[in-house]
């Protein structure tokens, strides 16, 4: 039985091993081919620079119309770089991502089960080592695709912001002598893009890590987390808390919190809702979460038995709160949305 649980699971992994190998082959020429267009735009952009050199050279015979040209030209080279840089850049994550995914797979495959796995044990010893191991794998896999989702929003977000920014402050520089009121346009635009560039730093960094979570407690990060999904035009999520504002321990308030932004990102992301109401209640000894939203819906138990499971992270948040002696049950059907409830005991002596 254990040979063959084991060998299920090698199965398992085998086959998503080599369907990531086959994602990095497709991915490692998608990488050539942009980093041949990063040359070719770098190649161009080289030129541009040296015409606009030309032009401040003998700026005041050259006609305006060239000047226009080459600047324009100048621009449009540059932001044209920026863009294949930024593709470059994210294929290169994803590469990093899926590579990470692959040593994974490698690591597990390395492993074999000990040659006296079973003697001296029951069957139900037995049975108890792939449950195990899964819940390791889902855990990991998880983390990865936490961090590959943090670091995609970080190079798609910010990171893609403080690029254009860096073209803005170029552009107003060339023009600050030359052309004051279109320089004054372009760094009241630059002033407004920073503004918003800050915003959404903030906002990657309370994903990564709410700091008010340690200062303040559960309650109030929680609520600062939906006046910020408010803050980004989202206004169908609402939020009542009952109980006393209790602090308990600090990895039992981080689950209950990565729980509900992930309950909360699935119903607007994967379940495309509109309207999400949640429930956070903090008794003596227990902790109650209720969210349920008007989402597109699926059959929940051919969800969880599904490889769409994993996507979904239904079997990681289970394990999460099941791991600390949490209870969660998932409702769902097509057409009628999602429900979980869960709860999590707290003891006032962890305060």
């Amino acid at each position: 039985m254990v040979e063959s649980s084991w060998d299920q699971f090698a199965d398992f992994c085998r086959r998503g091993s080599a369907q990531i190998q086959k994602e990095l082959k497709e991915i490692d020429m998608l990488i050539q081919q942009t980093s041949s267009e990063v040359d070719r735009f770098m190649q161009a952009n080289a030129r541009a620079v040296a015409r606009t050199h030309q032009i401040e050279a003998s700026y005041e015979t050259v006609p305006r119309e060239d000047i226009r040209k080459a600047y324009n030209a100048l621009i449009e080279n540059q932001q044209r770089l920026f863009t294949m840089r930024g593709q470059l850049e994210k294929l290169q994550s994803d590469q990093k991502h899926l590579t990470r995914i692959a040593e994974l797979y490698d690591r597990i495959l390395g492993f074999a089960p000990p040659e006296n796995l079973g003697l001296g044990r029951d069957a139900g010893a037995e049975t108890a080592v792939e449950p195990k191991q899964a819940s390791v794998i889902n855990i990991i896999e998880a983390q990865e695709q936490e961090r590959f989702r943090l670091s995609r929003q970080m190079h798609d977000g910010p990171a893609q912001s403080l690029t254009n920014l860096a073209l803005q402050a170029e552009i107003c520089e060339r023009l600050f002598d030359r052309d004051p009121e279109r320089a004054r346009a372009e760094l009241t635009e630059l002033k407004e893009n920073v503004i918003r560039t800050f915003k959404a730093v903030k906002v990657f960094i309370f994903d990564l890590r709410p700091m008010m979570l340690d200062d303040l407690g559960l309650v109030p990060t929680v609520r600062r987390y939906v006046d910020g999904i408010a803050d980004e035009g989202f206004a169908g999520l609402t939020l009542t808390v009952t109980g006393k504002e209790l602090r308990f321990a600090p990895h039992k308030e981080v689950t209950i919190f990565r729980v509900i932004q992930t309950l909360i990102h699935m119903a607007r992301e994967q379940n495309q809702a509109l309207s999400i109401v949640m429930h956070l209640s903090l008794e003596e000894t227990e902790a109650m979460v209720t969210i349920e939203d008007n989402g597109v819906g699926f059959d929940i138990d051919e969800q969880l038995s599904s490889e769409d499971a994993a996507r979904l992270n239904l079997p990681t948040i289970r394990e999460r709160i099941e791991i600390l002696g949490g209870k969660i049950r998932f409702f769902s059907a097509p057409g009628q949305g999602l429900r979980v409830n869960f709860t999590l005991p707290i003891d006032r002596q962890e305060e």
